[in-house]
């Protein structure tokens, strides 16, 4: 009876989800199908702030009308207009931007309302744009992202109207939009501090010097009057046959492999490089130098009484490595920027310091199982007493200062392994002023095991014995990790070379 009972109650349910699934289905046909518009703006802009209005009196008359809005400046925007110009067949212009079922507004130029483009304004335009909306959910057509070309990759360009040499730039970027249909079109505004910037990094990671104009794609970087190719020689650019042919053939190759972005490509560099420069850090902080130093100092002043000194010496101390390590790091990283960005001495040298770092790698990771044998990046013995009666020789805050600089200049090859890959990685993926935040923040995490060491030995968390002990203990360990990655990194640096990214 019971069985019976619930057989009929899933019957039921069955047949009542049935009919609410029918009726569903009945009820989409019968309502209207969505309308999508993109309006595209600036901020501030009094002609946007008009059009805005208009649109959202537009939204409440039609319901199905959905509006997609995007800053002309954001680079997801720019990378949009391009592309729904291309497929419009409208002309670059000024914001606002509308497109909606066949007509495109690009400022006050429609495009597909008419046979031919027609310029309105005023009451006209706004007339216009209630048609051109009207139009569109009247009788659906395509919604303009079903009307963009499906893109392979982006040519990104920086080009000024103001500059007479741009002309001829934007024939070629015109003539290779029409002729690689999955070619994408981004734009950088040379008015803008950012997009300036950016360009400064993509000719740093293509290595391709010069002013501006520029165009990037694939493996070409085309800037001024030159042509540069990834793993071949710079060679001049005078918009000759044979110079479009290249170009030309050089961007097919590019649609056909899918390369990414040079935009993309670049975000992934900054970030590989950010996250780089961290690991490292947080690594070599590990350091057993200046952990053996540290407790050396810390240990004597305590023994001599003086244990309210112990805390402002460790941080004397650490500041003094801080400070010189920075400023060592940064006119190592000056130097490099300058020596390194020379296009035939570039690669060799990246090998170079990228070899360096894999057999500093091996010799660390060694001493998991042989430990202090052959031979250990450390304080040598020989230099442990001079270095012990250097600490006991410091009686005030300012002299632990002293010792900590005194201590980064001669223990230097003891820890600047990391550093030095760190650094030649950055004075070919940074600006000056980016370059010199990473080290900043380098040397922070570098120091922060040291802060730790200094504010548990003065709280009693620990002593300098008994650290002293768990340095020894675990050194081995130490330097496996250490030595690990450094060999993750030199590895990495050789793949980054190989692949375009260094």
């Amino acid at each position: 009876m019971n069985t019976t009972r619930t057989r009929g109650r899933a019957a039921g349910l069955a047949l009542g989800l049935l009919a609410i699934a029918a009726g569903a289905s009945a009820l989409a046909e019968v309502l209207p199908p969505q309308v999508e518009l993109v309006y595209v703006y600036e901020l501030g802009c009094t002609d946007c702030a008009r059009v805005d209005a208009l649109l959202q009196d537009l939204a409440a008359l039609y319901p199905t009308l959905r509006i997609d809005r995007y800053d002309v400046h954001s680079s997801e925007g720019r990378r949009l207009v391009q592309r729904l110009l291309t497929a419009y067949g409208a002309e670059l212009g000024p914001v606002p931007m509308v497109f909606v079922g066949d007509v495109a507004m690009i400022g006050s130029t429609f495009y597909g309302l008419r046979e031919s483009p027609v310029r309105l304004t005023g009451l006209a335009l706004e007339l216009a744009l209630d048609e051109a909306v009207a139009r569109a959910v009247q009788v659906p057509t395509a919604s303009p992202y079903d009307r963009l070309p499906a893109t392979k990759t982006d040519l990104v360009a920086f080009l000024d109207p103001s500059d007479p040499a741009s002309g001829s730039y934007e024939r070629l970027v015109e003539d290779l939009l029409a002729q690689h249909p999955g070619l994408g079109l981004v734009r950088l505004d040379p008015a803008r501090d950012d997009d300036r910037r950016t360009v400064g990094r993509l000719q740093r990671m293509m290595d391709a010097p010069g002013d501006p104009p520029a165009l990037f794609v694939g493996d070409l970087a085309l800037v001024g009057d030159t042509l540069y190719v990834r793993r071949e020689a710079p060679r001049p650019f005078a918009f000759g046959e044979d110079d479009l042919r290249t170009v030309d053939a050089l961007v097919a190759r590019a649609v056909a492999d899918e390369a990414a972005s040079p935009l993309e490509r670049l975000r992934l560099r900054e970030q590989l490089t950010l996250w780089a420069v961290i690991g490292a850090a947080l690594l070599d902080s590990l350091n057993p130098c200046d952990f053996a130093l540290m407790l050396l100092l810390m240990g004597t002043l305590i023994v001599l009484g003086k244990r309210m000194k112990v805390l402002w010496a460790g941080l004397a101390f650490i500041a003094g490595t801080y400070v010189t390590y920075f400023t060592m790091g940064f006119a190592v990283y000056t130097l490099l920027g300058v020596t390194v960005g020379a296009r035939g001495f570039r690669v060799p040298f990246l090998y170079t310091v990228s070899s360096l770092a894999i057999l500093i790698g091996l010799f660390q990771m060694k001493d998991l199982l042989w430990y202090g044998r052959w031979f250990s990046i450390e304080i040598p013995e020989r230099w442990k007493p001079r270095a012990k009666k250097l600490a006991e020789s410091v009686a005030s805050v300012p002299g632990a200062f002293v010792i900590g600089a005194l201590e980064s200049l001669f223990l230097a090859p003891c820890t600047s392994g990391p550093y030095l890959a760190i650094l030649t990685l950055l004075s070919q993926t940074t600006e000056r002023l980016e370059g010199a935040l990473l080290l900043l923040l380098y040397n922070f995490v570098f120091v922060v095991p040291l802060i730790v060491l200094a504010l548990a030995v003065h709280f009693g968390f620990t002593t300098t014995a008994r650290a002293e002990r768990w340095r020894k203990a675990k050194a081995g360990k130490f330097h496996f990790i250490t030595g690990l990655v450094m060999f993750a990194l030199g590895v990495g640096m050789i793949v980054a070379v190989r692949i375009g990214l260094l």
